[in-house]
């Protein structure tokens, strides 16, 4: 589930859709609020799928802490994929030539080497010597 542009989602609103997808799931926002600061403990079998649903997670995320630690890694890339505005050069680049994608690529390597920053290694571009 996408979340709400520049913010977090609250415990109601999860609450919400959780209940509107599983009218008999009993999970409300203040319920969601004392689990998450442990003031509640051991929630329903149905509840910890749905919130791994409604999350995309495994519901492993919930009791192994490995899981939990690789999810929280790739969310922390993505948010600084986003964050270093990656998207928006990506979406510009949808479509266009391989020549040009190159070009561009090639200038985005001298602007990282004028800024002092390493060179990039692609293991998927089979032109990197590594």
């Amino acid at each position: 589930t996408v979340r709400p542009k520049g913010r977090h989602w609250t415990n109601a609103e999860v609450a919400d859709e959780l209940k509107r997808v599983n009218p008999d799931l009993k999970a409300g926002g203040v319920y969601l609020s004392q689990l998450r600061t442990g003031k509640r403990a051991n929630p329903s079998p149905d509840l910890l799928a749905a919130l791994a649903k409604f999350f995309g997670v495994s519901v492993a995320y919930f009791f192994d802490d490995e899981v939990a630690e690789s999810v929280l890694s790739e969310v922390a890339a993505i948010e600084a994929l986003r964050q270093a505005g990656v998207r928006s050069v990506a979406m510009r680049a949808a479509g266009m030539k391989k020549e040009n994608l190159q070009a561009i690529t090639a200038i985005m390597d001298q602007y990282r080497q004028m800024q002092g920053l390493p060179p990039v290694t692609d293991p998927s571009d089979p032109a990197d010597p590594e």
